[in-house]
C-alpha cells in the first residue's frame, strides 16, 4: 500500500508533462528506433509517477499528540508529520504523559526517521524504568512506522522477518471476590477464543478475615496502593491465609479446567518469605506464571522465590532497556521475562530483549495496556521473537477500542484469541479521526501545534 502524500500533483504541472512525454513519444515513433521509443515510454510513465517517498531525503517536521481517556486507561498517542506528507504513529505508556514526548521533540526536528537506531542512541538517556520511558518508547514506535511506509514494508521485517503469522493472546482480567464468578468471567473470555489466561488474586481478599495476616498496626497500606516496598511492609500471610488463597484458586480452576495456561498478578505487598508459601501453595493448580511477586530490582530474592518452587516466576514489566534483563537471566532470577515495549525500549530493544532470553532458555511473554497503536508496535516485535509465548490484551471488554484504528491491510486486529500479523507498510494501522475525537481527554486537543517544545534543549552530551 502506498503511503498517504498530504500535496497531490499539481492539475496544470500533470498535463504539461504529459504534453511534454507525449511530445517525446511522438519524436521517437516517428524516428522509428526501438530503444528511443522505450526510452520515451518510460519518460511518460515516470514523469508522472508521485513518490510517495524517497528515503534517504525524509525528515521529520513535527511531532503533536491526542490522548484517548476509557481505553480502558489513558492513551497518549504521539504523531510524527515529515516533510513528504507521511505520517508515523506512536503512543506514550498509560500512566504517564504527552511530556515525556515533547520535550524529545527538538532533538528530532530534521532527524530521517528511517535511522531508527541512531535516533533511539541519541534520545534513550531521556527514559527511565517504568512509565519514564514512555517518550522515548513512543517515539521509536513512530520512526519504526514512519521507515516502514517509506521503504514499503511491515514492521517486523525491519526486525528480521517473521517466526508467526498470529500472535496468540492472553485476556487479563480483574478479579472480585466471588472465585465461581471470576471463573466465569474467565470463562466468557475462553468463549471468545483466548487460549491464556491472567487474573489478579491477592491478599485483599484476606482484608477482613481473622487469622489470615500479620501486619503493624498502623504500618503502610498492603494492598498494592502504597509507596513502601514489599521487603519493608512487616506483611507475612499466615498458613491459615495461605490455604484460603489456594481454596479460592483451586475454585477458579474447577470453572476453567486444568488444561489452559492461567497466570496471576497483583498479590499485595508483602516478604520475601510469603512469596514462597503463596508460590509453592500454587503448584498444584499449574500457574503458567506468578507476575512481579517482589518489585524486579530485588533479583536475589526473586531468585530464592525460584528456587523454592516450581510455579514459574515472571517479571519485566518495568524494566527500561536490555541491561537489566540480563542482568536477571544471568543470575537465574526469572523463568520468563515480561517486558512492556512501550517502556521497555520500543521494538528494537524489546526484540534484543527477547533474542537474549531465547538464548538462555528464557522464554518472553509480553505486558501491553494501551490503544491498538501500541498493540500492533507490539505485534510485530511478537511475530519477529522467536522464543515469544503470548501477548496480554487489556481491551476485550472496551467496545470502541478496535474502531480507534483503521487497519491499512484488511486484517482485525483480534480473531478468536489471536492477533493475525499485517503484511502491510509499517505498523499497519492508521488512527480513525472520528472515533479519536470521541475519546479525547476532557480539555484537549486532537493533535494542535506544539510549537513551544521546537527549541527546549539543553546541553545534554553524555561525555566531553
Amino acid at each position: 500500500m502506498k503511503p498517504t502524500v498530504r500535496r497531490q500533483l499539481d492539475r496544470r504541472d500533470f498535463f504539461r508533462s504529459v504534453g511534454a512525454a507525449t511530445g517525446a513519444v511522438a519524436a521517437a515513433t516517428y524516428i522509428e528506433s526501438p530503444e528511443a521509443k522505450a526510452a520515451a515510454a518510460a519518460t511518460l510513465v515516470q514523469s508522472n509517477v508521485k513518490r510517495a517517498s524517497e528515503p534517504s531525503a525524509l525528515r521529520i517536521t513535527d511531532l503533536r499528540f491526542a490522548v484517548v481517556v476509557g481505553a480502558p486507561m489513558t492513551c497518549p498517542l504521539i504523531r510524527i508529520d515529515t516533510n513528504q506528507g507521511i505520517v508515523g504513529w506512536g503512543e506514550v505508556r498509560d500512566g504517564s504523559n504527552e511530556t515525556y514526548a515533547l520535550v524529545l521533540k527538538s532533538r528530532l526536528l530534521g532527524e530521517n526517521p528511517c535511522n531508527v537506531d541512531k535516533i533511539f542512541r541519541k534520545l534513550k538517556q531521556f527514559g527511565g524504568h517504568a512509565r519514564q520511558a514512555g517518550g522515548v518508547c513512543g517515539i521509536e514506535m513512530a520512526c519504526m512506522d514512519l521507515a516502514g511506509k517509506a521503504w514499503g514494508v511491515p514492521c517486523y521485517q525491519m526486525l528480521g522477518g517473521k517466526f508467526r503469522d498470529r500472535v496468540r493472546l492472553y485476556a487479563d482480567t480483574t478479579h472480585g471476590d466471588d472465585p465461581k464468578e471470576q471463573g466465569l468471567k474467565l470463562k466468557e473470555r475462553m468463549n471468545r477464543g483466548v487460549t491464556y489466561l491472567k487474573q489478579d488474586f491477592g491478599i485483599e481478599l484476606l482484608d477482613g478475615k481473622p487469622g489470615m495476616l500479620s501486619q503493624p498496626l498502623g504500618g503502610p497500606n498492603p494492598w498494592g496502593g502504597s509507596r513502601v516496598q514489599h521487603p519493608f511492609t512487616g506483611v507475612e500471610i499466615t498458613d491459615k491465609g495461605i490455604e484460603y488463597l489456594s481454596d479460592w484458586v483451586g475454585q477458579v480452576r474447577a470453572v476453567v479446567g486444568m488444561e489452559i495456561p492461567l497466570s496471576s498478578d497483583h498479590y499485595g505487598h508483602f516478604g520475601v518469605n510469603s512469596g514462597i508459601k503463596l508460590a509453592r501453595a500454587m503448584e498444584k493448580w499449574n500457574l503458567a506464571w506468578m507476575e512481579d511477586i517482589l518489585p524486579w530490582q530485588y533479583g536475589e530474592l526473586l531468585k530464592q522465590i525460584k528456587d523454592s518452587t516450581t510455579t514459574p516466576v515472571l517479571t519485566g514489566e518495568d524494566i527500561y532497556l536490555k541491561e537489566d534483563f540480563i542482568k536477571l537471566i544471568d543470575m537465574g532470577a526469572v523463568d520468563m521475562i515480561h517486558p512492556d515495549l512501550a517502556s521497555s525500549g520500543g521494538l528494537i530493544e524489546t526484540k534484543k530483549i527477547g533474542d537474549y532470553a531465547m538464548e538462555h532458555g528464557v522464554a518472553m511473554a509480553m505486558h501491553f495496556a494501551g490503544s491498538p497503536i501500541s498493540y500492533m508496535a507490539n505485534v510485530h516485535c511478537a511475530a519477529a521473537t522467536e522464543n515469544f509465548i503470548s501477548l496480554e490484551h487489556h481491551s476485550l471488554d472496551v467496545p470502541w477500542w478496535e474502531s480507534l484504528v483503521t487497519t491499512t491491510g484488511g486484517k482485525p486486529l483480534f480473531d478468536k484469541g489471536f492477533a493475525p500479523v499485517p503484511d502491510s507498510p509499517g505498523l499497519g494501522v492508521e488512527l480513525n479521526e472520528e472515533v479519536v475525537k470521541a475519546h479525547l481527554r476532557p480539555g484537549s486537543g486532537y493533535f494542535e501545534p506544539s510549537t513551544q517544545w521546537d527549541t527546549q534543549r539543553v546541553n545534554d552530551r553524555l561525555w566531553s
